[in-house]
């Protein structure tokens, strides 16, 4: 028997639009879920936004106050893709109003306000559901499943990179993304924190890091009006960016692997280049996310001189089978979070913690706060 489930999304930027998406999407491509999302109310503080998001997708609800959201019994449960600085408040608010969360990653600004809202969600026994959605790959989950199974070997050290150009541009508006008190810190929430849970998905804790960041662009135009996404800003009025650019971070493994991550938001000439190389006692594992279907493996007895061979990943990897019949057929980003949707009503359906948790998300969030204590002192950290 299938079941409706009253959702909000609160903040309506373009991650936003990427959760109203994904909860339209899931029924077809996860019909075997008992229970089907019914968009009841969206908010956002930004004039005409949540009323214009209302038309255009069907939300029952228009509020420029996510408190409306909390007090709204419709609700059952909500996105939370609001601003950093906004994790704690509307995810341990809505926990407490006995709403399920799926909330996006780094879950505020520091590993204490990650903790509270996943204290928050414990004791009102809701489930939440966290955007670490490039773990949700199939080529990710079959990289996984081949290092578990020993198919290189022993993991003897691996390369994470998270590059991109979205900040690189002098005319970039000084938004709450690169100020402390509302975005906390900087490339490190928004692309390390990935690293981290691709680190820890894929090779398990990290025992120590050392880490370094710098800020390349040091100040940006404060925008005059409200802005979404990663607008410009022209003579205007400049302003400190308060948060780094930049991060390298040395990981140790507690399985004594050895790991370099390295993060930038402002690498000219890259975008989105993310992804791992990942090498073992006989083998290795290369993915790129630009790439999203295809893994680069080196496995035999061979050693030295030893091929590499792309795979296509194909059903019967990770959820592939829900988007496409065949190998070789392409996904896309959103499509991870349409996974990321699936999880989250799964775990809404059956009980049970599925995808990313809360967990998860403190976990990443010790690691970044002891990459800014790294940076900050020298040295290394012990994330616990």
């Amino acid at each position: 028997m299938v079941s409706t489930l009253g959702v909000a999304v609160v903040g309506f930027g373009w991650m936003g639009r990427v959760h109203t998406q994904a909860y339209a999407r899931v029924p077809h491509h996860f019909p075997q879920l008992s229970v089907r999302p019914k968009l009841i109310a969206v908010a956002d503080e930004v004039p005409g936004r949540a009323d214009e998001a209302a038309e255009r997708y069907g939300f029952a609800t228009a509020a420029r106050n996510w408190r409306e959201v909390a007090a709204d019994p419709r609700v059952q449960a909500v996105s939370i893709a609001a601003p950093n600085f906004l994790h704690r408040e509307i995810g341990t608010a809505m926990a407490e109003a006995g709403k399920h969360i799926w909330i996006e990653k780094p879950v505020g600004l520091t590993a204490e306000d990650a903790r509270a809202v996943a204290g928050a969600v414990a004791k009102a026994g809701v489930q939440g559901t966290v955007g670490f959605n490039y773990r949700n790959a199939p080529a990710v989950a079959a990289a996984r499943e081949l290092i578990a199974a020993g198919e290189i070997g022993a993991v003897t050290h691996v390369r994470i990179r998270l590059f991109s150009d979205y900040a690189a541009h002098p005319e970039g508006a000084l938004t709450w993304r690169y100020e402390r008190e509302r975005g906390g810190s900087g490339v490190l929430g928004d692309l390390a924190s990935h690293g981290v849970d691709l680190a820890r998905f894929l090779l398990g804790e990290i025992e120590s890091l050392a880490a370094d960041t710098a800020v390349f662009v040091p100040e940006r135009a404060r925008p005059t009006g409200a802005t979404a996404g990663h607008a410009r800003s022209a003579g205007g009025e400049l302003g400190p960016v308060e948060n780094e650019d930049y991060v390298s971070c040395l990981l140790r493994f507690a399985s004594g692997a050895r790991g370099v991550l390295e993060a930038c938001r402002v690498s000219v000439g890259e975008q989105n280049n993310y992804g791992f190389e990942i090498h073992g006692t006989k083998g290795a594992v290369f993915w790129d996310f630009r790439r999203m279907g295809e893994l680069g493996i080196s496995r035999g007895t061979a050693y030295q001189d030893q091929p590499v061979s792309t795979v296509y990943v194909g059903p019967g990897h990770g959820e592939y089978a829900a988007f496409q019949p065949g190998s070789a057929n392409s996904m896309g980003y959103d499509d991870l979070k349409v996974i990321e949707a699936y999880h989250f009503l799964r775990s809404i359906a059956e009980g049970t913690a599925y995808g990313a948790t809360l967990g998860d998300a403190v976990r990443s969030a010790a690691a970044l706060d002891a990459m800014a204590r790294s940076a900050e002192r020298g040295g290394w950290v012990n994330p616990a």
